[in-house]
This record gives structure tokens, sequence and C-alpha cells, in this order.
């Protein structure tokens, strides 16, 4: 068999695998699988798009969608989502169970655009690589547990239209670009930066915004921001919303703040603001205005107060203001509540004749206010027709002293000097205990069931139901009025037209308990009915749930931006699994016949593989003689070593702390050498070959079993070898106490021929007379019969040179070039006691020491591996056969 037909049916088998029956995405959605639990029960089979698996929309075989919100899933999301290379939509909002840190492999979704965790159980950092999303244009992690910095790559996503990250532990301040980084202000196309209730802290940076943004809603209430609100604020002129209450801003309010005339909500209330009043005239749309609980210096309503002409709630309680209030305050057309508590209002309050018929509450308590008085022409009779939940209070002369409102539970006047006198009543002078106030939707003219089985709940259409709950949080309402049943009718209207309009099996809804919390969000419960069954399988749930979660729905506009918070639905209508699907014959014979070729062409990747491995075999064993030794077997290939081991590249590596700069004792022609430890504790030396100085295989094989054959007290040892993943390795023992060179007594005489004065000749030197003292210094001894002459007398050639010419002719011969041409050592010490003996001296008398000789060990740091003529091996030993 060729190779080319053997990799075409390697090609073959492997586009199989790819490509046969299965679609790939099953198995990455069986990987998250893996990690949760409570899927949905029809999630079973190998085939997700064709077998409709509840939450997954596919396009041809790839999965592009996946809605699994409200489902009661648990567990974490796992890294294997970003196998899903074709996902555009990933919602799994309002599953409380689903925990842990989101996984960065998000990053990796190239073509998703919706990424949508609402009320889950996340926690962690927000992952960089999110950043990295390009088609992302809806992100809502709101309601969750992340907690660290915003990244600044979120600046990259510039095609994000919703940005909510609301309702988490975030801290930092809020990132903008600086050139080398991205940061929020890039952010120009989104509309919404929803950023509320966490620990968001610093500055606001003037950087963010720009008159190239669109946004249209700026959330920033209850984090920890500090600073002046930023002049640059006011060139965002698509701004509807702008909440910036409950931080510790401070400053003047910009003067500019009223470019933005297209607000009709802001918020300013809980901060450090100082200086005057902002002038808010031409914001002609604004409804809400919340400048309570500043530090604002001390004045008068400003006129501009009267021109809101569409404002329906104006909270400025503990603002400084001071003297009477205006009777055009009370005459815009759609305000519902005045709330000016805590300041140094004074004189009488008068509603004027013109006074807005949707006026509900007028709250004065701690001023210094004297009456209430109402224009002739006006009785008791109509006000009440006209204001049924204001309380009037008149005087004996027919003018209205005071009023009183309490849907909300609060009295009016409380604090004020009115309240001492003695037309003062306890019905508005007191403190109440609370409201009773409730809403909740009415029946379709139908009878209701008397009752219901728990947990069932009749519906408004009197059915016992099992419906699907949880709360609406309305975080910018324009209204104030909560008794207004006309706005819940108006709601639960278009929430029903978009059920509707969505195909979504719902039979009606229910709206109740609405309240208003302290950080000024509207809350209202909310029931779902089912259609067509008494409770919702999973796929109606998380198509109901998604309609919230990806803001499909679009309450009425005086509603604000809104989010919602799902509760578990523990009565699915699938909630068991039944029966396994029965499996037909056509899919029984595919998959045996599949199953064969498959087993066919793993058997030909079987063939192909064990040949190719006995071809990479013999390339190893013609390159590297040490391919097949084991050094457990004493035959074959492996070399006959006597007394040397072989040492593995990775256990040198350890010995020498991954050959270090700190084990580097030397470099040479050879390579480089290293101290090393053994693990029993013994140092030794490794001389490490580089580039050129590596021989062939059987060279370096032929060198080791040499070296390893001589033993001798006074020749260094080699303990062993290395020849492994390509290195060459020899190991000596290691000698602590240098080189014979540098312990030769030669400086020695230096001194005593060049720098003595007068210069002195030794005329005695030998090995008895080189001394070495504790450091193993070499010290030259017995030269005290010395004599500062030039020539040695002793040898009679004082004044002759021919005797002299014969040393200088055998040191001349000792340099020699070859080796041939050079005297051996016999010939030269022949030759000296000859001239000796014709100068009369005994060559075999020693000369009396003075010292005397001593041997000893020395503690010096020096080593004999810095001298480069010990880095090179021979390579012309004698020869030796090799297996």
């Amino acid at each position: 068999m060729s190779l080319r037909i053997e990799l075409l049916l390697v090609l073959g088998f492997m586009h199989l695998l790819l490509t046969s029956g299965q679609d790939q995405d099953y198995v990455y959605l069986h990987a998250l699988m893996d990690n949760w639990q409570n899927t949905p029960p029809n999630w079973v089979g190998s085939d997700p798009c064709g077998d409709e698996w509840v939450g997954i929309t596919c396009t041809g075989s790839r999965v592009t969608s996946i809605t699994l919100a409200n489902i009661d899933l648990s567990g974490e999301l796992s890294g294997d989502i970003a196998q899903l290379s074709e996902l555009r939509t990933l919602d799994l909002s309002y599953n409380k169970r689903l925990t842990g840190s989101l996984t960065p492999e998000i990053g990796k979704l190239n073509k998703l655009s919706s990424l949508i965790l609402v009320g889950c159980g996340f926690n962690g950092p927000l992952p960089e690589s999110l950043g990295s999303l390009p088609q992302l244009s809806y992100l809502a992690l709101n309601s969750n547990g992340f907690t660290g910095r915003i990244p600044p790559s979120f600046g990259n996503l510039t095609k994000l239209y919703w940005f909510d990250i609301a309702d988490n532990k975030l801290s930092g301040g809020i990132p903008v670009s600086d050139g080398a980084t991205p940061g929020l202000d890039l952010l120009v196309n989104t509309k919404h930066f929803h950023f509320g209730k966490n620990k968001l802290s610093g500055e606001i940076p003037s950087q963010l915004f720009s008159s190239k943004m669109t946004l249209k809603h700026v959330l920033f209430e209850d984090n920890d921001l500090t600073g002046t609100i930023p002049l640059t604020l006011g060139l965002v002129q698509n701004l509807e919303v702008l909440r910036l209450d409950r931080n510790r801003l401070s400053g003047e309010v910009p003067s500019n703040i009223n470019n933005l005339t297209s607000v009709n909500q802001l918020f300013l209330s809980n901060n450090n603001l100082n200086g005057r009043l902002p002038n808010l005239t031409g914001m002609s749309v604004l409804n809400h205005l919340d400048m309570s609980n500043n530090s604002f210096e001390a004045s008068e309503i400003p006129p501009w107060f009267s021109s809101l002409q569409s404002l329906t709630t104006l909270m400025m309680q503990n603002t400084g203001l001071q003297g009477e209030v205006p009777v055009g305050l009370f005459s815009i057309p759609q305000i519902e509540t005045v709330v000016m508590r805590n300041n140094k209002l004074n004189g009488t309050v008068d509603l004027g004749v013109t006074y807005s018929t949707h006026l509900r509450l007028i709250d004065m308590t701690n001023n210094l206010i004297n009456g209430f008085t109402l224009r002739k022409g006006y009785s008791a009779d109509l006000m009440y027709v006209r204001y049924p939940r204001l309380l009037f209070f008149w005087d004996k002369r027919g003018c209205l002293t005071h009023t009183f409102y309490n849907p909300m539970g609060k009295a009016l006047f409380v604090g004020n000097p009115f309240c001492s006198g003695s037309e003062a009543s306890k019905a508005y002078c007191d403190q109440p205990t609370g409201s009773n106030y409730s809403y909740s939707t009415p029946a379709n003219n139908c009878v209701p069931a008397n009752t219901c089985s728990l947990p069932q709940v009749p519906s408004p259409n009197c059915k016992c139901l099992y419906p699907y709950s949880g709360t609406l949080f309305f975080r910018a309402p324009s209204f104030s009025d909560l008794g207004n049943s006309t706005i819940y009718t108006s709601l639960q209207n278009t929430m029903m037209d978009t059920f509707e309009s969505n195909q979504l099996p719902v039979d009606s809804l229910s709206l109740s308990s609405p309240i208003k919390k302290k950080n000024d969000y509207l809350e209202i419960s909310l029931e779902i009915f089912p259609s067509g069954d008494e409770r919702f399988n999973r796929s109606g749930i998380s198509r109901v749930a998604f309609v919230f979660s990806n803001q499909t729905y679009k309450p009425p506009h005086f509603f604000g931006p809104y989010f919602f918070i799902g509760n578990n639905y523990d009565s699915f209508a699938d909630a068991s699994k039944g029966k396994p699907r029965s499996v037909s014959i056509g899919i029984i014979v595919g998959v045996s016949v599949g199953g064969c070729v498959l087993l066919l062409l793993l058997i030909f990747a079987g063939l192909y593989a064990c040949r190719q491995k006995g071809r990479a075999e013999k390339a190893t064993k013609k390159n590297s003689p040490f391919a097949s030794w084991d050094p457990d077997k004493g035959s074959g290939a492996c070399p006959q070593l006597k007394g040397a081991r072989s040492f593995t590249y990775e256990e040198l590596k350890t010995y020498t702390n991954n050959f270090t700069a700190t084990a580097n004792i030397g470099a040479g022609g050879f390579g480089m050498v290293y101290r090393g430890t053994l693990p029993n504790g013994q140092l030794v030396a490794i001389k490490r070959a580089q580039g050129h100085s590596t021989q062939g295989g059987l060279e370096f094989k032929t060198e080791i079993e040499l070296l390893s054959r001589v033993h001798h007290k006074n020749v260094v040892s080699l303990v062993g070898f290395c020849f492994d993943e390509g290195e060459q390795m020899l190991v000596y023992e290691y000698i602590v106490n240098g080189t014979l060179k540098d312990s030769l007594s030669a400086r020695g005489l230096q001194y005593l021929h060049d720098l003595a004065d007068p210069p002195i000749i030794h005329r005695d030197v030998k090995t008895t007379n080189i001394l070495l003292d504790e450091r193993l210094n070499a010290k030259v001894a017995d030269f005290g019969l010395s004599k500062p002459m030039v020539l040695d007398p002793i040898i009679g050639l004082n004044t002759q040179l021919q005797g002299l010419e014969r040393f200088v002719d055998i040191a001349l011969r000792c340099v020699e070039d070859t080796g041939d041409q050079r005297p051996r050592m016999s010939e030269v010490m022949k030759e000296i006691e000859n001239i000796m003996e014709l100068a009369g001296i005994n060559p075999n008398v020693e000369s009396a020491s003075t010292s005397e000789s001593y041997e000893g060990k020395s503690n010096r740091h020096d080593h004999p591996y810095l001298s480069e003529s010990l880095f090179t091996y021979s390579g012309g030993l004698l020869p030796s056969s090799v297996d």
C-alpha cells in the first residue's frame, strides 16, 4: 500500500469523524451538560437541532442560540461554551443556582451578539476577554455577585447598545481610554449605562462624556462616586434619564445641565452638592425632579419651578429652601406630588385658583408654615369631588387652612407652627402609622373560583392555574400616584400584546402590590398564567422569561427603564423525563453501517501508524547508537562501561539547578562546565558540549568507554555521561583545590630574578624546595645560599659561555614544535647529569632544606575547571571495538 493511499485513508477517516451522523455541536453541548443539573428532560439523543432540544435554536446543523432562562439550572458555565462557534445568543437568566466565575472562554465567541445573565449567582471578576466580542450589542449581567473593576477592554465593544452591570459588587473607578488602553468613553453607540447599586468609587471622568455619545440612560445611583459632576455631561443631548443620586458627589451642579432638554427623570438627591440651585429653565419635558438632601445655599423657591410644565413629581426636601411657596407651583398641569420637607418655608400655602386636578400629595413637614388658604368660590364639597384623596380643613370664615393626604401613610404638616394652634387637628398633625394601600388586577368579567388547591392560583380569567411569578423593577418611573389604576391597566395591556405577538402560551396576567422603596425603584409583583394547560413547560417558561431578559417587552414610557427577576417555577408540565424514545430501524442500520466503516478506517490507520513507527525507529537507530540501549541489559549496542554510569538530561538539569549561571564554573573549547551535586551529596563537574564540540554517536560512545577504564588515584575519574535529548555531557569528580599551575612557584622565582635588588639566582630549585602553606600557596625555600650573580659559580662557568650553551641547547630542543624533535625526559636528565659531572658536582646529593616539606588541604574556592586545556577530551585515544 503506497504512502499516498494511506494518507488519503487517514484524511477520509478524519473527515468522517467530523461529519458523520452527529452534529459536532452536540459534543460541546454534552460537555456543558456535564457541569449542569436540571437540564431539560428532552435533552436526549445526539441531534439537538433535529430533536428540537428545549432552549436550543439552530441554523442548519449549528447551534446559534441558547435561551434557558428560569428553568432552575444549577452548576457552573464551563469553557466548553467557546466551542459553539456559531452561537449568537446566550440567555441563562434567573437561574439563581448557576454560580462560580464567568469563564473567560466566552471571549472566543466571535459571533455572539447577546449575552444575558440576569439574576443568576455568578461571582468573581468580569473577564477582560468579554471586550473581544466584536459583534456584542446586548450585555446584561445585572443582579449577580460580580466583583472587581470594570474591565477597560469593554471599550472595544463598538457595537454595544445595552450595557447593564447594575446590582453587583463591582468596585474601582470608571475606566476611560488613555491612548494605550481602551475605556468606556469609546462606546459612542451605546444607549444604556446601567451601573447602579455597585461599589464604584472615584470621580466620574470628564472624558467619559462627549457630544459624540448617544446615551439615553445614565444610571449611576447608589455607588460611592466622589468629585464633581463633569461639565461634559451637558454635551450628551440624547439623554433621557439621569440618576446620580446616593453617591458622595460634591461641588456645584454644572450650569449647562439645562442643555439636557430631553431628560424626563433627573435624580441628584443624597449627595454633598453645594452652591446655588441649578437653573433648569428649558427642560420642558422633565417629569421627575429630585434634588433632596444636599447642601445647597439657602434660597427662595426659584421661579423656574413653575416653568416645568411636564413636572409630575417635585422632591426638594432638605435643600435650604426658605420664604413662601409660590402659588403657581400647584398649577403645573400634571403635578402629582410636592415634597418640601425639612426646609425653612414660611407663610401661608395658597393653592391658587387653577391648581392641578392630578395633585395627590403635598408634604410640608418640618417647616415654618402657619396656614393654608383656598381662594373664594370653592367649597369643601367641590374640593372633595375634585380631590377625593385629599383631606381639607377649613376655618370659621370658610377659608381652607390646611389639607392632608394619606395614601402612603404620611402626614403633611407635622412640625409646622399652625399645628400648635387651637384649630389644628390630630388628623394632620400626628404622625400616621402607615398605609394599607394595595392594588391587584381585578377579574375579567367572570366569577372567581371559590377555592384552588395549592399551589394553584385563580387567574383573572377565573381559572385555577400554576402561574409563573416574579417582580418588575422600574428604575425611574415618572409618576408618583401609585393609586392610579389606569397606569397598571396600560402596563398589563401592553404586556399581553407582547405575549400575543410573540405567540407565547399566556392566558392572562396579574399585577399586584406596587411599592416604592428607599432607592426610588417601583416594584410590582407579576403573575403570568399559562394557556392550553394548567402548567407551563420548560420551553414556555424560558420563552416568556426571554421577553423580559432581552427587553423585548417595552412598557409605557412613563414607567422608564426596568428589569425583571423571575422566581423559581416548581410546577413544570414536563417535569418527568418519561420513557426513553424508541429507536427506528433506519437509525439502527445507519449506526451499524457507519460503525463498520469506522472500524475499517481505524484498522487502516493503525497499520499506517505502525509502519511509520518502524521507519522512525530505523532512522533514530541510524543517527543514535544509544537509541536501543537499555541500561538494565548488559548486551546489545550499549557501551561497555567500567565504573561510570549514564545520566539523563533531566537528571543533570536538576543537579545543576537548570544549568544556572551560579552553577557555571568555566568555559572552554569543549563548551561550558557546571558544578553539580548528586543526590548522595557528591560534587561533580559536568562538561556540556556545545555546537561544534559535539561528536557523532559512535565517536562519543568510544570516548566514554575509554575514559571509564582509567582508574588511578592521581587521575580525575569519570563519574558518568549523558547522551540524551541531543546533549553530550561528561560527568567528572569535582576537585576542590585547583590546578597545579595555580600552586607553582613561578611568581616567587620571577621575583628573585627580576624584582629583587640585587637579582638572586636560586641555584637549587627542585620539588622539595617548593613548600605549600595552609591555603596551598606555593613558597620558594632554601635560597639562603644563593648569590647575587648572573651565573651560578658552582658549575664552574662563571666566565665561560661554552657550558651555558649546552644548557641553552637542551632548553631549545625541549620547545620544538613536533614530538620527534623534542628529547625525552630521560635524555634531558642524562644531559644535565653529564654537565654537572663535568663541573665536579654530584647530582645525587640534595641540598639541605631550611623548611620542612609538608602536605595539607586547603579550603580555597578555586577549581581545576577554569583552564581551557581541561575542557577538551582527546579524540585520539586508542580505538576500542564497539558492538
